[in-house]
């Protein structure tokens, strides 16, 4: 890891119908970086961000039970329920406005799957719709770990609510934590009309994950559409239809 900037500043605008696609039947799933099969030597990383999948997943389907070791995987559901499992014992259903952090540390196997009438209520044919995200810890080896937490009452007040943070300014708010103090995570659902600011920070990674809004001096960005800056921050962005946005602000990189 690194906390020096690369050179810049630098708006890197990248499409919604650029990125990765894995198709699997049960999985509609886009990748904003190299994943998988799927590998671009120049794509494959912004910051401390390695990972920012787009998924949706069918009812009664998932993710099996699988390992991770040493990455801080962050979940943002935005439709449906996200049942989850892990070999440290914890279990629960995730659903929009619910905050969820998962450190893989030393090791941790999980399952997540589209099936929450196991755990009660009756079978649903709605996919559920979700982002998720790793970033690396600070460190390696640290000891496997979970956090949730409801955050959805913040979101209500329309700014940029910390979801996941690593950084000191945060303690104490409503962000759950993670393990790299030079990473945060906010999210925000802005009604048409409605602004928030890019943090300014070497490096920030904005997604739209549904609607529409106007970044300043850049246009209008769509769902799907991610934008990366280095070096440069401060840009307006503006709902043009009610829209629910993810930004990274991250104080290095990887490598």
């Amino acid at each position: 890891m690194s906390q020096m900037a690369q050179v810049g500043p630098l708006v890197d605008v990248r499409r919604a119908d650029a990125r990765f696609k894995t198709d699997l039947g049960w999985l509609d799933s886009k990748h904003s970086f190299s994943f998988g099969h799927h590998y671009d030597a120049d794509n494959t990383h912004h910051g401390l961000l390695l990972v920012s999948n787009d998924d949706l997943v069918r009812p009664g389907t998932g993710f099996d039970t699988h390992p991770h070791r040493d990455m801080e995987i962050v979940t943002w559901v935005l439709q449906g329920s996200l049942v989850h499992q892990d070999s440290e014992g914890n279990s629960g259903v995730i659903y929009p406005g619910l905050a969820q952090r998962m450190s893989a540390g030393t090791g941790i196997r999980h399952s997540e799957k589209n099936d929450s009438w196991r755990i009660e209520g009756e079978p649903h044919s709605e996919p559920v719709h979700f982002i998720q995200m790793w970033v690396v810890p600070d460190e390696a080896g640290i000891a496997p770990g979970y956090e949730q937490l409801e955050i959805d009452h913040e979101l209500l007040k329309g700014g940029l609510v910390p979801v996941a943070s690593g950084m000191a300014r945060h303690a104490g708010e409503a962000a759950i934590r993670i393990k790299n103090r030079y990473a945060a995570l906010f999210a925000a659902r802005l009604d048409p009309g409605r602004s928030v600011e890019v943090p300014d920070a070497p490096f920030v990674h904005l997604f739209v994950a549904r609607g529409v809004v106007d970044l300043e001096g850049w246009g209008p960005l769509t769902t799907g559409d991610a934008v990366r800056f280095t070096g440069v921050g401060g840009q307006k962005v503006t709902a043009l239809e009610p829209s629910e946005i993810l930004v990274w602000e991250m104080h290095a990189s990887i490598g």
